[in-house]
């Protein structure tokens, strides 16, 4: 047999299986048939082979015992295989040898055909005559050019334009002038080349593209030590160097990254060597990684689009995104990018490469707009609860203590210094729909004709144990959020409801200041207690000035509180204080996650008498806590704050409200903070001022009750 009688059969039709212990490959019907068994690789390999088929024996024991293939000797001188080290293969394995080592067959018979003229030693110097005179370009020629840093183009040459320029037409017959930098190869042996015929050309080369075949033309380059170009390649793994195939050996080289690099490049003409062993094996796994992280990208891709296209009641929850850890980590990539809060370079790379890949244009608002479509974000998400990571929910080791403490109730520590106020007339007033009920008001008329006030204030220090994981997790949040969408409580909601927040009718636990106030408004005595009491009512502002309004003698202790009111403002006025009355609007949505919600606005006046009898009330149990922790030396956070340095005449010319009000409001001097002592509050002209009054919502007042108790207690004790 000659290498010119050489059978050629598609390999790729050899994937039939059928059950036979031997392989048959037919020029006239190519097959091949396998049974399961394992194969030891090594020693030599056999086969026959004559003018019309290709066979390769495999003989399998009857004990399915591994077998091993030889080589039997021909008429055809061909390279042995490499060497390998043994090792078992499956039937898949054995028939990716067979494949390999029948191109490897194909590329030696190609050698045997002719001896490349284009095969250099790596020892001898690389001469290229590069040197494209404008004469060698003419029209008809077909070359491949950079059209742009993403993309090359065949193009048919078809004229010079100016001096060094050239005007190329391509398959669709649209022209373009390059720049012979532009040129990245030039066809050999094309002339009178058509541009309508490159579409066919192109589709020609499909189907010699194998990269498998440079692999091959590797290993023998790199045995021999030898370095090649384009048209040199063509020949060894296609036994000639025609235009077709040289266009194909150029595209396998110029777009390989693991097997060849450029040794040297001069024009239009490139010399490429083999890598050694240990590159192509690094290079082989960067590459691999490449491939399976684009293909990671893809399916998450097909993911997003899918969930996209599924309804609103049907999208996936957030939580099924984070069932898979490369889906998490892009999710969370997104997430970040589109709250302006990446924390590494890689997460924003992350982030825009989704975006890329979905065509969307990578700003934070478009990766809002897709979490939207997922479903992982909300109709109407509000981004800054996000950007500022205030958790919505409390941790299962929180509501589990919670648990125990609603169905065991904690003794009370401080049962036996309770003082018993549900005598006392007492009024609950606060906004409509309030989640969390801390602080009431009772007003008595004293014999000597002083008014005496009452502020009661919700005890939560009575359920929760000041080294317990509550008052860790009340800290960590600081406040309870208030959205128009919801409320994020800085306890537990059914604790703070259930337990902390007063309820009418049901007696409460309390502390309980007591102000006597002097004819002039100012503080006569104080005191601090805790008590129990039993609200009476339970009243929006409006109900309540409407009863002011109204003056019902069955309700004289809210005449009096409103009568306490007004001359603590005038006494704080008389001071120096400034009125800032601002309308106090608040905004609430019912259903948040209906595409068109409700919207409910309130408007608050605060001038109004219930407005301003609470908001006295309020600024005189800061006073008199601060003037309790000074004579006693307790360490509280007490606020104060400079007198501003502007003038209120200065401010006359704006009219009198909402304007002139925020004009003070921008010209006030930043709050301080002492914890040693009290300080002057300069806008509410106060000599002290401790925030008391909510211990339910902010973890401040909550730490003002702790120190406050601990001490009232120690000096009764006393």
């Amino acid at each position: 047999m000659t290498p010119k009688s050489l059978p050629t059969f598609d390999i790729d039709m050899a994937s039939r299986l059928m059950n036979t212990p031997s392989i048959f490959l037919h020029s006239a019907s190519p097959a091949i048939s396998l049974s399961h068994f394992p194969v030891r690789r090594g020693l030599c390999h056999s086969v026959a082979m004559s003018s019309s088929s290709l066979t390769l024996s495999l003989a399998v024991p009857t004990h399915c015992m591994p077998v091993e293939l030889r080589w039997k000797r021909s008429s055809v001188a061909f390279r042995p295989l490499a060497r390998f080290e043994p090792r078992l293969y499956s039937t898949l394995g054995l028939f990716e040898l067979i494949k390999r080592e029948v191109k490897a067959m194909q590329l030696n018979a190609n050698r045997v055909r002719s001896t490349p003229r284009n095969v250099l030693s790596s020892k001898e110097e690389v001469l290229l005559n590069t040197e494209i005179k404008k004469h060698d370009l003419e029209k008809g020629i077909l070359l491949e050019f950079q059209k742009d840093s993403n993309k090359t183009l065949l193009a048919v040459v078809q004229k010079p334009d100016g001096k060094k320029n050239w005007m190329v037409s391509d398959q669709n017959g649209v022209t373009f002038s390059i720049k012979p930098q532009q040129i990245k190869y030039i066809i050999p042996g094309t002339k009178d080349f058509e541009p309508a015929d490159i579409a066919d050309f192109l589709h020609r080369a499909k189907h010699l593209l194998d990269p498998s075949l440079l692999e091959c033309a590797w290993e023998e380059l790199l045995e021999n030590e030898q370095i090649v170009n384009a048209e040199g390649l063509a020949e060894i793994i296609y036994g000639k160097t025609d235009p077709l195939e040289s266009y194909c050996a150029h595209v396998l080289l110029s777009q390989d990254e693991v097997h060849f690099k450029v040794r040297e490049s001069k024009g239009y003409s490139s010399v490429y060597e083999p890598r050694s062993l240990s590159q192509v094996d690094e290079l082989s796994q960067r590459k691999e990684a490449k491939e399976s992280y684009q293909r990671e990208l893809e399916a998450f891709i097909c993911v997003l689009k899918s969930a996209k296209e599924q309804p609103i009641h049907a999208k996936p929850s957030k939580y099924s995104w984070q069932a898979d850890d490369k889906i998490q980590h892009r999710i969370e990539a997104l997430e970040a990018f589109a709250l302006d809060a990446c924390k590494s370079d890689e997460q924003k790379r992350t982030a825009t490469e989704v975006l890329k890949a979905l065509g969307i244009p990578r700003f934070s608002s478009s990766a809002v707009d897709l979490l939207i479509n997922i479903g992982y974000f909300p109709v109407h998400v509000n981004l800054e609860l996000l950007k500022f990571e205030i958790p919505t929910k409390h941790s299962d080791e929180v509501l589990s203590l919670v648990s125990d403490i609603l169905e065991h109730s904690l003794p009370d520590q401080d049962e036996h210094f309770r003082k018993d106020l549900t005598y006392l007339k007492v009024y609950a007033i606060d906004v409509d729909e309030a989640d969390e009920l801390d602080d009431a008001l009772s007003a008595e008329k004293l014999p000597d004709g002083r008014i005496k006030v009452w502020i009661h204030v919700a005890d939560a220090t009575r359920w929760v144990d000041h080294n317990s994981i509550l008052i860790k997790e009340a800290k960590s949040r600081a406040t309870s959020v208030f959205l128009p969408t919801e409320t994020i409580p800085m306890f537990p909601l059914k604790l703070a409801m259930e337990k902390m927040s007063l309820k009418q009718g049901i007696v409460c636990n309390t502390v309980s200041i007591s102000v006597v106030l002097n004819e002039d408004g100012s503080i006569a005595e104080h005191n601090i207690e805790v008590a129990t009491i039993r609200p009476t009512y339970m009243m929006t502002y409006d109900e309540a000035s409407e009863l002011l309004f109204l003056g019902i003698e069955e309700e004289p202790e809210l005449g009096l509180l409103s009568e306490a009111a007004v001359l603590r403002l005038k006494w704080r006025l008389k001071q120096g204080a400034i009125d800032t009355p601002m309308i106090d609007a608040r905004v609430k949505v019912p259903n948040p996650d209906d595409p068109e919600p409700i919207i409910n606005l309130y408007l608050h006046d605060p001038t109004s008498p219930a407005m301003r009898l609470v908001s006295e009330m309020m600024i005189m149990c800061g006073e008199a806590i601060a003037k309790f922790g000074g004579e006693h030396g307790i360490p509280l956070p007490y606020r104060g704050q400079s007198q501003s340095s502007l003038a209120a005449a200065s401010l006359s010319y704006l009219p009198e409200g909402p304007a002139r009000s925020s004009a003070y409001v921008r010209s006030m001097r930043r709050v301080e903070m002492d914890f040693r002592r009290p300080i002057p509050h300069g806008s509410l002209r106060v000599p002290g001022y401790v925030q008391f009054t909510s211990p339910i919502r902010r973890y401040v007042d909550l730490l003002a009750h702790y120190q406050s108790l601990n001490s009232r207690i120690h000096v009764i004790k006393i």
